[in-house]
């Protein structure tokens, strides 16, 4: 309505004007130059500029002439009533380049240049610790190197200076200020002041400075604005702003830290936070300088320190207030101090006005006035306090006070003090002061109140302006602090970081679109108030305007009386959708411009007609909105209104741009109006870099359809492209060049995303915007056409996303979609939807539609302990509400006696447990799942030969947890096999006691151990020492007490026995030592000594890697302790390499010798001279007890041999009751004394000297009166190597 309002006015002033203008028309004029040329004198190389003004009606048209450089200069004006000139000279003139500079420079001041700002420096975003530059780029005239302009950085229109902090520049074009370490301090409005000629050109804009990451996380961030003042010799008094804290945990207090200048030791000066924004600290040293940093503590950790203050000096500030000057004449100063005048003084006066300057709940700072008259000698002062009627008692003992201030943090709360000072120096001390009024600390008068109403509006399309109320309390209010939040997140954020002084603010860097709300905090020393209300939510939208003016007019076609032009949409909308356009025109040689249409146009597209042919005329165009009607176009080019009769096509029109990114983008574009002779089969695309002529057509072949996907552009270069359309008679006129488009996303772009929505299971499309405004519209294409109203598709809106949704999708969707965000900076995205992602798509859309309950397991048994049967199954998910059947053999079965059915919601799991296990349970089981809209069964058929292996399962854990009621064996019998090669039998118990016993049996008789098995042990074996084909049988274990008994068999047989010989060999094997030649008086014998050796190993002897087999010549054989192989009467074919394998299933074990010539040669000239028993010894003693055994043999050797007896493999030692003798190098004895069966054994004789010797055994047998002859009893087992055997 204010539009058509608004409309209605401007016609009817038009109205007026016309009536006038008409009248003017009409009256024919000559041209005349109102303002003629004038000559000009220049030196070389500096520009000049020719200007006139000129008249006449109809309007005249301008041409310019020039004979040469240093010439006469014309403008000539003709319209068709005639012909205007004016003339001019110019002169230039000629001179060194240093007479120029010097010329223009003595006579030109900075402050006379023409400045011009262009490029000029946004609002900027920084973080502590980084650096930021703001730069503005400029035009001046003149631009002389040596006379930059004048330029002047203020920060909250406070003048900066340059230092280490703030870094200036100006000249080359630009003018720029550095930070380069940035602090919150550094937060505020930035103005650039540049003096021109004319004035000044000023620019400012605001620098936000956020928090850099905490020391600890939920730490606070650092204090800012640190600054020392109330300077004394030992004294200063520091003070700083508190850190906005929005989502940490309150500031409880600060730190304050010192630091002496030319150091970099910084020390605490407050063992305890202070919690208010000022701390007093004294003990400095006179004329030292110091610097002063902060940090802020919360229950989280302390914060990064603050930015160091400005260095300050501790001196008297009293020293300069003792000087007096005086003049003399007007001309000379005389300077005289107090001292002079006060003449010679020893003790000082006492102090005077002594009272608190500073009364804080932690803290009172005293002050006075020094003396008068003090005297020259140093002064210190000394302080006492009295509370009530009690004594004077002196605070300052342990350093002399020099400054007329000190700060007092003990006193007592309640308590009223009163304060004197002395006034002490080298001669005494004065008389005390007057004393001070009571003084007594006070609580705290705390922080503001809370800020008033909140009010934000729209400013930008990414900011928002905000105003409050002030605190009806201020109470030395500091500044604000405002904060953010958006609509439906928990997290605020901080709008700034640095106290903001006005109750207005623009908050910056909001996402265009997004809805936010806001509150704002009051800050003073004391910290900051409570939160203001929230304001309403607020779109981030552009402050309502009127729209900016169209542009881009071009001629579409003519047909002598008419033209149709177009044009393109404001850049910027004004905040409200454009609805309306108004065309102006008017002849090319006439100043007047003629409204076209009083109605409206509503589309960016007009004919005008009534027209003259031949007639040139300029057009030009205004578009409103709901403010109102905005600025006009600037005036097209003159067109000239003639029919078109060309056959090609005329120009294409409305370029525009989509899905620009980094390296490529799309074109699009509408049809010519004036098709030409034959219809627009194809376009032609061209494309050139900005500010470039030379144009590249992109396809080689006219398409078809109006857009085109550009690729391989450069990132951040510029781009102008032009459209040219085709049809049967050839290529028509190219369009208007587009505006120039940069290959650059848009920051935060997003691309379409396909998906199906997880609670109907529609297919979809999606695009959320990185920016939006009110009056922006999701525009979807399908190949780039407009998709409109459709029954195919549905589309909805929600703040900033978009969603294209498809009704019953198929083939017949696929293809190319875009969407494009009106009135943005160029939001837009696109996506191919192919037939496998369509398929892909539909098939979790028929999932989600017809829902099930997702298994991890199916439905499942297994068999418990006692013999009970868990079925079961497992869910990906289930939700409380779950609600679930079993079914067994078409029967519904319930929790109750034998079964006990359960869920847990955690894990998933369903289950039935069957506590007794018969030939009844077998058939099909089933379980039947129903979780909100999703739907599952799981059936187990358990019949047959299944069913069968269950049921024996279950009966068996039944019995084993009968059997583990009483002593059981935790584990069956099993072998192992020790270093020494005996064979354990092995088995653990578990459940036993002291009573509990365990016999052993082979074949049903009992072996009686020599050491009873201890089953509290946990673990009982048997030994099988010498393990041999003897060892064959059965083995039992019994277990038992009186809650019953447990038994384990372990049968050696078969493969367990090769399993047992195979274990020994092992170790045997690989204990072997090197084979060794032996010479006996049959011939020659190979022997190998190892751990133990039994024929029952697979031991295979080879000569010249052919295997021997034991014969009267090669006799094949073993001891215990050894393998051996005898050669009998050697010859010459018995020379060469022989070996000697033992395999233990897995792996061989190899030992070889070579059997030369020489060495048989060798062993028989030495035979004769070995050791070895010539005789007297019997292969077996059988004895009885308590008789004497001896063992005497002849021995031969040269030289005389060594004599070892062993028994059992050890060597036998003489003693009283075993007695070794070798008599005169020939006879060696054993003899026994009242033997024992414990003297039964394997007794051996080893004969030894250089050139070999002769191992000789005897087995000895002592029995009792009426017993068998025994068998030897044999060595005990060492440690067991483990190998395991079946039960």
């Amino acid at each position: 309505m204010m539009l058509k309002i608004a409309t209605k006015a401007q016609v009817e002033s038009l109205e007026i004007q016309k009536e006038r203008v008409d009248l003017l028309e009409e009256i024919p004029k000559l041209p005349d130059f109102l303002v003629a040329l004038r000559p000009h004198t220049v030196w070389e190389k500096t520009p000049v500029k020719l200007f006139c003004t000129v008249e006449g009606n109809p309007r005249p048209i301008v041409k310019w002439c020039v004979v040469s450089d240093t010439a006469e200069y014309s403008a000539v004006a003709t319209n068709q009533h005639g012909t205007a000139t004016s003339k001019a000279k110019i002169i230039v003139k000629s001179k060194s380049p240093s007479f120029v500079k010097t010329l223009l420079t003595s006579h030109i001041h900075a402050s006379k240049l023409d400045v011009s700002l262009l490029d000029r420096f946004p609002v900027s975003f920084g973080v502590e610790g980084n650096s930021i530059r703001l730069v503005c780029t400029m035009v001046v005239v003149p631009d002389l190197p040596n006379i930059p302009p004048i330029a002047q950085w203020y920060r909250d229109d406070k003048l900066l200076k340059p230092s280490k902090l703030v870094e200036m520049s100006v000249g080359g074009g630009a003018a720029s200020l550095t930070l380069p370490h940035l602090a919150k301090d550094d937060e505020g409005l930035y103005t650039l002041r540049i003096f021109t000629k004319d004035g000044t050109a000023e620019h400012s804009a605001y620098l936000f400075v956020s928090d850099a990451a905490p020391s600890a996380p939920g730490a606070p961030g650092a204090p800012m604005s640190v600054k020392a003042y109330d300077v004394n010799s030992d004294y200063v008094l520091v003070a700083w702003k508190p850190p906005n804290t929005v989502n940490e945990a309150p500031i409880t207090g600060y730190f304050v830290d010192r630091c002496e200048a030319g150091t970099d030791t910084w020390v605490q000066c407050n063992d305890a936070p202070v919690k208010i924004c000022k701390y007093p600290v004294h003990g400095l040293r006179v004329g030292h300088s110091y610097y002063f940093r902060v940090r802020a503590v919360n229950s989280s950790g302390i914060s990064r320190p603050s930015r160091k203050s400005d260095k300050v000096t501790a001196l008297d500030a009293a020293e300069s207030e003792r000087l007096q000057v005086i003049k003399i004449e007007g001309k000379y100063d005389i300077v005289i101090k107090d001292d002079d005048l006060e003449g010679y003084v020893t003790i000082p006066g006492e102090p005077t006005d002594v009272h608190a300057s500073e009364i804080f709940k932690s803290y009172v700072v005293l002050s006075w006035k020094p003396p008068s008259p003090r005297g020259r000698a140093p002064l210190w002062y000394v302080i006492e306090k009295v509370s009530g009627t009690g004594d004077w008692q002196r605070i300052n003992t342990t350093v002399k006070l020099h400054s007329p201030r000190y700060p007092v943090f003990d006193l007592q709360d309640g308590q009223k003090y009163q304060f004197r000072v002395y006034s002490v120096n080298m001669y005494g001390s004065s008389e005390a002061s007057a004393p001070s009024e009571p003084i007594q600390k006070v609580d705290e008068d705390g922080v503001p109140s809370a800020p008033g109403h909140v009010v934000a509006t729209r400013n930008t399309k990414s900011s928002v302006f905000v105003q409050w109320e002030a605190p009806k309390h201020l109470k030395h209010l500091m500044g604000y602090y405002i904060d953010g939040r958006v609509v439906g997140a928990k997290e605020w954020f901080a709008c700034n970081h640095k106290p903001f002084k006005h109750t207005r603010f623009v908050v910056h860097g909001l996402i265009p679109g997004e809805t936010y709300v806001f509150r704002v905090q009051a800050v003073n020393l004391f910290g900051l108030s409570e939160e203001s209300q929230e304001s309403s939510p607020i779109a981030v939208e552009p402050a309502l305007a009127t729209p900016s003016a169209p542009f881009g007019i071009t001629m579409l076609s003519s047909d002598g009386s008419s033209i149709t032009v177009a044009w393109k949409s404001p850049k910027h909308c004004g905040g409200s959708k454009v609805n309306a356009y108004y065309i102006d025109k008017r002849d090319a040689d006439t100043l007047v411009w003629k409204e076209v249409n009083l109605n409206a146009v509503t589309e960016r597209m007009c004919t005008v007609e009534n027209l003259k042919e031949g007639t040139f005329y300029e057009f030009r165009v205004t578009a409103g909105n709901m403010a109102g009607v905005g600025l006009p176009s600037a005036a097209s080019i003159p067109m000239k209104c003639e029919a078109w009769t060309m056959e090609e096509p005329g120009p294409a029109y409305d370029l525009s741009f989509s899905e620009v990114r980094s390296h490529s983008l799309v074109i699009l574009w509408r049809a010519p109006i004036y098709t030409g002779a034959s219809a627009v089969t194809g376009y032609f695309v061209d494309m050139a870099k900005k500010g470039s002529s030379e144009f590249v057509t992109l396809n080689q072949e006219a398409v078809s359809h109006r857009y085109l996907q550009v690729t391989g552009l450069e990132e951040g270069e510029s781009y102008v492209f032009r459209v040219r359309a085709v049809n049967a008679h050839g290529v028509g006129k190219p369009s208007q060049l587009s505006e120039p488009v940069c290959a650059k996303a848009i920051p935060g772009t997003k691309e379409i995303v396909a998906g199906v929505d997880e609670e109907t299971g529609d297919v979809f499309l999606s695009l959320e915007a990185c920016e939006i405004c009110e009056t922006s519209k999701f525009v979807w294409s399908k190949n780039y056409k407009p998709i409109g109203d459709c029954p195919r598709v549905a589309v909805t809106t929600k703040g900033r996303t978009s969603r294209l949704t498809f009704t019953n999708p198929d083939k017949d969707d696929l293809g190319k979609y875009s969407v494009i965000v009106t009135d943005t900076d160029g939001v837009s995205g696109s996506h191919t939807l192919t037939e496998d992602a369509l398929n892909t798509m539909l098939e979790l859309s028929y999932a989600i539609r017809h829902p099930i309950v997702p298994l991890k397991h199916g439905l499942n048994y297994e068999v418990l302990e006692k013999g009970h049967v868990r079925f079961w199954l497992q869910a990906v998910k289930l939700s409380p509400s779950v609600s679930y059947r079993f079914i067994v053999n078409d029967k519904e079965v319930t929790s109750g006696e034998g079964q006990k059915i359960s869920h847990d919601v955690a894990t998933g799991i369903i289950q039935m447990t069957v506590d007794h296990f018969t030939r009844a349970n077998e058939g099909t089981y089933t379980v039947q799942i129903h979780d909100g809209k999703a739907k599952t069964q799981s059936s187990l058929v358990l019949v047959g030969d299944v069913f069968k292996a269950a049921l024996k399962e279950a009966e068996f854990q039944r019995k084993e947890h009968i059997r583990k009621q009483g002593p059981h064996f935790s584990e069956y019998l099993y072998f192992t096999v020790t270093e020494d090669c005996t064979v354990m039998l092995v088995c653990k118990v578990a459940n036993v006691k002291k009573e509990s016993t365990l016999h052993w049996y082979k074949d049903d008789e009992e072996i009686v151990p020599d050491t009873p098995p201890n089953v509290m042990s946990g673990s009982c074996a048997l030994p099988l020492p010498l393990f041999s084909r003897k060892d064959h049988g059965v083995y039992k274990a019994v277990l038992s007490d009186d809650r019953g008994k447990d038994t384990s068999v372990f049968d050696i047989s078969g493969k367990v026995f090769d399993d047992i010989i195979n274990a020994i060999a092992q170790i045997a094997g690989a204990s072997a030592s090197e084979l060794v030649l032996q010479c006996t008086p049959e011939g020659i014998r190979l022997q190998c000594y190892m751990n133990y050796y039994t024929e029952e190993m697979k031991t295979v002897w080879k000569h010249k890697e052919s295997k021997i087999a034991s014969s009267e010549k090669m006799r094949i054989g073993g001891t215990a302790e050894m393998a051996w192989m005898q050669i009998c009467d050697p010859s010459d074919k018995e020379k060469g390499h022989y070996t000697m394998e033992i395999s233990d299933g897995v792996k061989t074990h190899t030992r070889t010798f070579d059997l030369s010539g020489q060495v048989k040669s060798d062993f028989f000239s030495v035979s004769s001279d070995r050791g070895r028993v010539v005789g007297g010894l019997p292969d077996v003693v059988t004895i009885m007890e308590e008789k004497s055994l001896s063992l005497t043999c002849t021995v031969w050797g040269e030289p005389t041999p060594e004599v070892t007896w062993f028994k059992n493999e050890q060597e036998v030692a003489s003693t009283e009751h075993t007695r070794v003798t070798f008599d005169g190098g020939k006879f060696a004895s054993l003899v026994i004394n009242k033997v024992t069966p414990e003297d039964s054994g394997k007794y051996s004789i080893n004969v030894r000297n250089k050139y070999g010797g002769e191992f000789v055994e005897i087995t000895v047998s002592v029995y009792r009166h009426g017993e068998k002859i025994p068998e030897p009893k044999l060595g005990q087992p060492k440690a067991a190597a483990s190998f395991k055997g079946q039960n």
